[in-house]
């Protein structure tokens, strides 16, 4: 078994977490005692942290609907129709028509990138984070 030290992902505040990893699987999360944030505490979420890594209900792949029905696509599809979309509604209805709501599950520096991606490439103010302690 192998313990890696990584910072916790469900909000902003940065707590130390140690992931188990046995036969290449992340099996258990604990807090680190020496990490100047959590200084050997984790919140509920933190505690199960490691759930969803491994879960076979996480998406693998981009899904759109089509006839009623969601189906498998490329990136590049999923990502095509997604910014047709978001043009179409900016043209249409304004900047301010668009909203983004970011995850818990990315990084500080992944919703950084997309508050600049919302900001200064969609033209909105309109972003939030689902996050919340």
């Amino acid at each position: 078994m192998q313990d890696i030290l990584t910072i916790c992902n469900y909000c902003g505040c940065g707590c130390g977490v140690y992931l188990s990893v046995d036969n290449d699987q992340v099996v258990g999360s604990y807090p680190s005692k020496n990490h100047p944030i959590s200084r050997g505490n984790l919140c509920s979420k933190g505690w199960q942290l490691h759930e969803f890594i491994h879960s076979d209900k996480r998406l693998s792949s981009p899904l759109l609907r089509k006839n009623g029905s969601l189906q498998e696509v490329s990136w590049d599809e999923a990502l095509d129709f997604t910014a047709a979309a978001l043009m179409t509604a900016k043209q249409q209805y304004g900047p301010d028509s668009i909203g983004v709501l970011s995850s818990a599950k990315c990084s500080n520096e992944e919703n950084y990138l997309l508050q600049k991606l919302t900001r200064a490439g969609l033209g909105t103010n309109n972003i939030d984070h689902c996050a919340r302690l």
